[in-house]
């Protein structure tokens, strides 16, 4: 007998609907499953077999073959289990149910016949949504993920028994409520601000311009000097995550598997900050069945590399696509895969190997030829990608025993960056750009324009600093940013000397 029911496979961030095909035939007692699975769904028969005998049910001795369609995607993950012995249970007419073909089912299966949790549960709800299912079943611990994608609902179960009593009529399950605008503000606050800094005005002023024009900024100091302090408070000041970002991402870190158990939803921006030993595959992203990087776990937030030069230099140049289009390819011989990673890159490093080169209150055991060459292990082109350069010297004792005075809190910068966002979301409404970070050539001659002084002024430092033609264009991109915070429609030449102030390294090695 054959019987039919539908799941879900998740490529990329996106799920596909996938047909779970059962044919039970007389014949020595095999288990066959087709449709190009992984090792983790062929070892589902051992799993389904044990599961549907400890659940109550009698398992078939016969000729079992179970085929995953479409045949050409690969299936990976134990999200098969619990549609595979809902299946084989049909096919051997253990229960009748009516329209379970348009139900989704996912869940892995213990031996006791327990359904636990799996990745990817948002992208399959969002995709059941589209295709019209009357909803999912699925684990419990996955439900408040379904449920947030309003239209379509999710059935929370624990055991295989409740599914199947369920799909039989016999039992009614509530489907699992969220409150999606409820849960997006409560889950919306940092637990961090830019306030808990104390001194580095100058850096502060490099982060709320980063910030109000989407720049990637690297910021140069010694040990101490407040630089990993400053980046983890970076996404306190941009602006507010959108209900559509916030679903993203949580997108993202649900196929990773990172999507915490208390939190079904991501409405802050993330942070993340490998350590320097990460490969280029996790950091970009890959392995035999692509999985999400560190820079797609930071779409729509911040990607934090402290020690910069420490980082092998093949992981830092396969960041070059990511920064400049916002997404990044990985292909295979089967398949190619395009995950999003539009992410602000923070960047962190020493003056020297040693750390002490700016610093006034220690001496710096570093000879010339060691700091250039521990400056060189960033490579040039990737340095060029970076807008902003601004020292963080150590702070002094008294600005560190200020309490309160005069210090500005993330919500207050947080609000003039908006300002500066909604100006340039006017301004390349309908070119497919948001921020100043983003413009192109064509945007740059319109919106970048310079009076003759201000022209005289950058060409003055580029020939003093030999700064590259994607430096001029840099400089160009934050003028017209520290333009948009003073509310200015031109780019006067006060805004063009603050954005080559910003220029360190450049003028350093000038």
């Amino acid at each position: 007998m054959l019987a039919k029911v539908m799941s879900a496979s998740v490529v990329g961030i996106d799920a596909i609907p996938v047909e779970v095909e059962a044919d039970i035939a007389l014949g020595l007692p095999t288990f066959a499953t087709v449709g190009l699975p992984d090792a983790a769904v062929k070892e589902s028969r051992d799993r389904v077999r044990s599961a549907v005998k400890n659940a109550g049910f009698e398992f078939p001795m016969k000729r079992i073959t179970v085929n995953l369609a479409p045949a050409d995607v690969k299936k990976e993950g134990s999200a098969f289990d619990l549609p595979i012995a809902v299946a084989i249970l049909l096919a051997e007419g253990a229960f009748a149910a009516r329209e379970a073909d348009r139900w989704l089912l996912v869940g892995e299966l213990s031996l006791d016949g327990r359904v636990k949790g799996v990745r990817g549960a948002l992208s399959m709800a969002v995709m059941a949504r589209a295709r019209g299912f009357r909803g999912l079943i699925l684990p419990e611990e996955n439900a408040a993920e379904a449920a947030i994608v309003e239209g379509v609902a999710a059935i929370g179960v624990a055991t295989l028994p409740q599914v199947v009593e369920f799909l039989a009529g016999k039992q009614d399950i509530r489907p699992a409520r969220v409150d999606a605008d409820r849960l997006f503000a409560d889950s919306s606050a940092y637990g961090e601000d830019l306030a808990d800094v104390r001194g580095q005005e100058h850096a502060k002023r490099a982060l709320e311009v980063a910030a109000a024009g989407g720049h990637n900024l690297l910021m140069i100091g010694p040990p101490g000097s407040g630089k990993t302090m400053l980046a983890r408070r970076i996404a306190t000041i941009l602006p507010e995550m959108t209900f559509p970002e916030a679903i993203e991402t949580t997108k993202i870190h649900s196929v990773a598997g990172l999507l915490p158990k208390e939190s079904p939803l991501i409405a802050t921006r993330p942070v993340r900050s490998p350590h320097h030993t990460i490969s280029d595959i996790a950091l970009i992203g890959g392995g035999t069945y692509p999985r999400p990087g560190e820079v797609s776990l930071a779409h729509h937030g911040v990607l934090f590399l402290d020690e910069l030069p420490e980082f092998k230099r093949n992981a830092l140049e396969v960041l070059r696509q990511p920064i400049e289009e916002g997404k990044v390819t990985i292909s295979r011989a089967s398949s190619s895969l395009t995950f999003p990673a539009a992410f602000m890159l923070v960047a962190a490093l020493n003056p020297c190997p040693c750390g002490h080169y700016t610093d006034p209150s220690r001496e710096c055991v570093c000879t010339p030829l060691q700091i250039k060459r521990y400056r060189s292990r960033v490579s040039g082109p990737l340095m060029d990608r970076i807008d902003l350069h601004v020292d963080v010297p150590a702070v002094k004792v008294r600005e560190l025993s200020v309490e309160g005075e005069g210090v500005e809190p993330s919500a207050a910068v947080r609000e003039r960056v908006n300002r500066a966002r909604r100006i340039q979301q006017e301004r390349f409404s309908g070119e497919g750009i948001y921020c100043n970070a983003q413009m192109r050539p064509r945007q740059m001659k319109k919106h970048a324009a310079l009076d003759a002084e201000s022209r005289t002024m950058i060409e003055s430092a580029m020939v003093r600093l030999g700064l590259s033609a994607r430096a001029y264009n840099r400089i160009l991109k934050v003028s017209r940013t520290i333009a948009d915070l003073d509310g200015e429609s031109r780019i006067l030449p006060s805004h063009i000397a603050e954005a080559i102030q910003y220029r360190t390294l450049d003028r350093k090695s000038g």
